[in-house]
């Protein structure tokens, strides 16, 4: 649970409006490709912290390792049992002929697998951020610190942080869940499925995570959803390029150890990215 704020400011801390940006901003913003990858790269700045404070990083690795192997554990499992699940799942199948029938249940089980990594993924950031949560709560504080521009936080009221922190956790969950059973569907679409599936999962996935992650430095402000969700549509690419990211290196079981407390310090900067045409806590530097 995320238990600091510091006060309710939202989006009148810098005179911007609540729930839209600057129109200035709207026509001087780079192209979007060019957005999307300065999402990209404010995830990999956050590595550049490991230099800074490698002792609270390493601390920070424990929870990502701890969750890892839970979830590389269960992924293992499924892929033990995946035929069974293909054969379970397409009965209708049984009296087609053998060319057309195993060419749907390979298309099945590789569907099945994609949409198990989006899960799989997405489950291990918010295990992750839950288990090791006052540990982040210091890299991420730190991070704010260095960049300026944040006030001390104070103690978020226990209940009221529970209900925050269960709402956004069911959210996650939910979309997670109707995002796997679309990316399992598009999977089942013969030829194209084996390349649109994947491509579904890492921007579904991509998405979860970027506003998994952004949700601290938003909660400890006290910043009201619209305006959450105007910040993060006004700038989707950057989104979009922070989170596809983050949950390419998350696949990979090891590199994703070291690159948890990276994304946290990422979406630090990322908020601060996305809220500049608010004017939200505006940094002095980045």
């Amino acid at each position: 649970m995320r238990s600091t704020r510091h006060g309710r400011r939202g989006a009148a801390d810098g005179g911007g409006r609540r729930g839209r940006p600057h129109d200035e901003w709207r026509q001087t913003r780079p192209s979007a490709p060019a957005r999307f990858f300065a999402g990209a790269g404010l995830f990999w700045r956050g590595f550049a912290f490991w230099g800074k404070r490698p002792s609270l990083m390493a601390l920070g690795a424990v929870p990502a390792l701890i969750v890892g192997a839970l979830v590389v554990t269960a992924l293992v499992v499924l892929g033990f049992f995946v035929d069974e699940l293909v054969v379970w799942l397409t009965p209708f199948a049984e009296d087609w002929t053998e060319a057309f029938r195993e060419t749907l249940r390979l298309a099945a089980g590789v569907a099945i697998m994609v949409a198990s990594l989006l899960l799989v993924v997405v489950t291990f950031t918010a295990l992750t951020l839950a288990v090791g949560d006052p540990i982040y709560e210091r890299i991420w504080l730190r991070a704010e610190r260095d960049l300026g521009q944040f006030p001390g936080p104070v103690e978020l009221p226990f209940w009221a942080g529970i209900r925050r922190a269960s709402a956004s956790g069911l959210r996650l969950v939910g979309f997670t869940v109707v995002a796997g059973v679309v990316v399992f569907a598009i999977g089942l679409i013969p030829v194209a499925g084996a390349v649109l599936g994947p491509v579904c999962g890492w921007i579904v996935g991509g998405w979860a995570i970027a506003r998994e992650l952004l949700s601290r430095p938003v909660d400890a402000r006290d910043i009201d959803r619209r305006t959450e969700a105007a910040m993060r549509s006004a700038d989707r690419p950057l989104m979009l390029g922070f989170g596809v990211m983050v949950y390419a290196i998350f696949l990979i079981p090891f590199a994703a150890i070291v690159a948890m407390p990276a994304a946290v310090v990422g979406s630090t900067l990322l908020f601060r990215r996305v809220s500049r045409p608010f004017e939200i806590a505006r940094p002095d530097r980045e």
